[in-house]
Formats: C-alpha cells, structure tokens, sequence
C-alpha cells in the first residue's frame, strides 16, 4: 500500500531549509527510498510549510528513516524550524492520478518496454485478465500478463500511444493507439514484415493501489487484415 508523510514546520530560514533538503537528495541519491516530494508555504502565514513525501509502502519509508544520511538531516532541520516539526503518516487508501500513472507505466515501460520485472509492482498476485482475443473469459495471476507482453513482442516490434485516460474511483480506463511492425508468427501467421496499427481501450480497477482486474477490447478484425489474414 502507498505510504505518505506530511511534516508540517515553521522556519524563517526558507533558503538554508533548501539547500539543506538538496543536500540530502544529493548525499542518499541511489539509497532513497521516496518517489515523489512536494513542499508548500501557507499563502496566510509565510513561516508556515508542509512538506508531502510519497513512498510505495511503509516498509518503505521506514528504510528512508534508517538511512543515516536521513537522521542528520533531521537533525539540522529541527534546527532550522522554529519549533519542532509534526509528523503525520499516511496509508493511501485512493489515488486517481496515481492509479492514470501506474497505468501508462504498464504500456510504456512494461509492454513496450519490456520490462517484466515490474510486473509483481504493478499487478495485484490474483489479478483477474479479461482479453476478447482468448477463448476463456478469464485468466488469473501476474503470469499471464508476462505471457500475453512476451507473445506480442515476439510477434511484433510496437508501442502505445495513450490517447485520452480517464480515472474514476478505482477505475482508469485508457484509449489506445497500438502501432507495430510485424517480424514473427503471430496466431498462424508467419512474419510479414508489415507495419500495422490498432487502436483499443483498456479498464483497469485498482485495489490498494495494485492493478486488480483489467478489460481489454481492440480492433483485431482490422489488425487480422492489415496482415492480410483476411479477405
């Protein structure tokens, strides 16, 4: 589950509290365990910010807190602040935005890209596949996206651009335009050398942050053509 921290402190020292934050992204670069970082002043009270560091779990941020580099840093900024600054640590129950973005990391770097180690990161374990190009209405686990990714990138050198993504509640759904040439067998058909597109729409619903259940739809028929498969 995504994990976030808000410490919220007050300081008239807004340009030391800067250099000694790009201090410690510089002294725990490759150790850092925090994805994304967003510090704001209060437009009411201009001693006043919150700083939102985001994490992919609380285990997570929990090897953030132990670096070393982090408790010195710490230590300096109490000394900055006027007061000592509150802590309050969040479990993200919801996140469209983040939901869209860990979407379009699927198409692009995994698809795409090739990338299958990220999978078990993007996918729940008992993810639930519904594809209308399978003979079974249903396909359960992580290795059946590693398959189908695998399966098209033998068949075809491609990528997706994202046409329009709209996310609500745990839903994201992403309009797609598939574009690949096409190098090996694919369903009985042998290479082609043929640079085909396809466009289609994807429904991915999130639990906790993981890809649950996802629902593909395409234009096979065209594709089927393009390759000459049929009349």
């Amino acid at each position: 589950m995504k994990f976030v921290q808000i410490i919220d402190y007050k300081t008239e020292r807004s340009d030391d509290m800067n250099r000694l934050m790009d201090r410690w992204a510089e002294q725990t670069k490759g150790k850092r365990t925090a994805t994304h970082n967003i510090i704001g002043k209060d437009r009411s009270q201009a001693d006043h910010y919150v700083e939102i560091v985001e994490f992919p779990s609380h285990e997570e941020a929990m090897k953030n807190s132990h670096l070393p580099e982090t408790d010195r840093i710490f230590q300096e900024m109490v000394a900055l602040c006027d007061g000592m600054p509150s802590f309050t640590d969040l479990d993200v129950v919801r996140d469209e935005q983040l939901n869209a973005a860990t979407a379009g990391r699927f198409f692009h770097e995994v698809a795409a890209g090739g990338n299958l180690d990220i999978v078990d990161e993007l996918f729940a374990a008992d993810y639930r596949d519904h594809d209308v190009l399978k003979e079974e209405d249903t396909a359960v686990g992580t290795d059946v996206i590693r398959s189908d990714v695998t399966g098209w990138r033998d068949a075809f050198d491609f990528r997706f651009d994202l046409d329009k993504q709209v996310s609500e509640g745990d839903d994201v759904v992403t309009l797609w335009t598939w574009t690949g040439m096409h190098k090996g067998d694919f369903m009985g058909i042998a290479p082609t050398g043929k640079r085909c597109t396809m466009t289609g729409t994807t429904v991915f619903r999130f639990q906790d942050g993981m890809i649950q259940e996802g629902w593909w739809h395409m234009d096979a028929l065209g594709l089927m053509r393009q390759l000459g498969a049929l009349g």
